[in-house]
């Protein structure tokens, strides 16, 4: 069983900023990607930003350049700062891990409760 806790998000006006946490825990042997993903109203729930382990980091192409994901693998954490947030970024915001629990097992994907990021003024 793995567990993901977020935080951080919030009501920000436009043009503000926010910074999402998401910490994974319990029955991880590795991690191979750490992800945000987000559902606004409506809408399909779509990539934001991913970090792999060892590889380079993937952003869609409405968030390049104002946000930016971070991992702490110390703590088996990954951050997602938010810089000049849209009232189009709103939605409920979900971490995602891809992880192995042990070498033999297969890989899991595993998802947070999702934390609301509402911009508005």
């Amino acid at each position: 069983q793995v567990q993901l806790v977020e935080s951080g998000g919030g009501l920000v006006q436009p043009g503000g900023s926010l910074r999402l946490s998401c910490a994974a825990s319990g029955s991880i042997w590795s991690i191979y990607a750490m992800g945000w993903y987000r559902q606004a109203p409506g809408k399909q729930r779509e990539m934001v930003a991913l970090a792999p382990t060892g590889g380079n980091t993937n952003y869609a192409d409405s968030v390049k350049g104002r946000f930016t994901i971070s991992r702490d693998n110390a703590k088996n954490t990954v951050y997602l700062q938010m810089n000049n947030l849209e009232p189009e970024d709103t939605a409920v915001y979900y971490c995602n891990i891809k992880y192995k629990s042990s070498w033999t097992t297969p890989q899991f994907s595993s998802w947070g409760q999702g934390t609301q990021v509402t911009v508005s003024s």
